[in-house]
């Protein structure tokens, strides 16, 4: 089987000596198509860095990771922001909008770079940004908006355009309980056309949106559940590990 993205034995150490830190040990996670995955745990337990590798934005110290079947290892940096560009979408904590530019400028950039027209690249990002509440916000620049709505503006960008795989750090952190819930609903709503989803979140009310459940400590995978039961029981479990 092909998978939208593969971790093979993935490991990653920051630093060297006395200051090593071993933030992924022999990491194996396998994505299908479709397939929305939670990744929760512990602060310092990986799950940004498990992200970061997945998206390309650093290279793991050991294994293989593998994006619809293509082992990153093997492609340029060119072509690795390439397929960040037209592939993957990501949405960062800090949400990396850049101030220069507006809202719906922001959320058009990656389909403008990949040479899509800008009329047409500005009637999906005008989409995206309705789906997220945020349409009225398209000619205000990134430190116009409030934190919620440039967390929205970020997500919409991540969503805009055809790509196959979606990675979010912690998506909702900036938003109440109901545009978090309505986030998580358009991140389902993307898997539903065939997107393969990964979100890292501690909440787990939103975790319960996923097809399974992913418990990260320390750097391994200690546990996975794949029908996630009520929040009440995801804390229960991710609390005795």
């Amino acid at each position: 089987m092909t998978y939208a993205l593969e971790l093979r034995q993935v490991s990653k150490i920051y630093g060297s000596g006395p200051s090593e830190v071993q933030a992924l040990r022999d990491v194996d996670l396998a994505v299908e198509r479709g397939e929305l995955v939670a990744v929760m745990g512990p602060s310092g337990s990986g799950k940004s860095s498990l992200l970061t590798i997945a998206g390309s934005l650093e290279e793991p110290t050991s294994g293989q990771v593998l994006v619809d079947d293509v082992d990153l290892a093997t492609v340029s940096r060119s072509d690795r922001a390439k397929m960040r560009r037209r592939s993957i979408g990501y949405v960062f904590q800090d949400f990396n909008l850049l101030p220069g530019l507006k809202a719906i400028e922001n959320v058009t950039l990656p389909l403008e770079l990949d040479g899509v027209a800008s009329k047409s690249a500005r009637a999906a990002a005008i989409e995206a940004m309705e789906a997220l509440d945020v349409a009225d916000r398209v000619d205000r620049f990134p430190d116009e908006l409030s934190g919620g709505q440039r967390q929205r503006v970020a997500i919409a960008r991540a969503i805009v355009g055809e790509r196959g795989l979606l990675l979010a750090d912690e998506p909702t952190g900036a938003l109440d309980s109901m545009n978090g819930e309505a986030v998580m609903r358009l991140l389902r709503a993307a898997t539903h056309r065939g997107v393969a989803g990964v979100v890292v979140t501690h909440e787990a009310h939103l975790a319960s949106w996923a097809d399974r459940v992913v418990f990260l400590r320390d750097g391994r995978i200690v546990d996975q559940t794949a029908t996630p039961p009520g929040p009440e029981s995801l804390l229960a479990a991710g609390e005795r590990r």
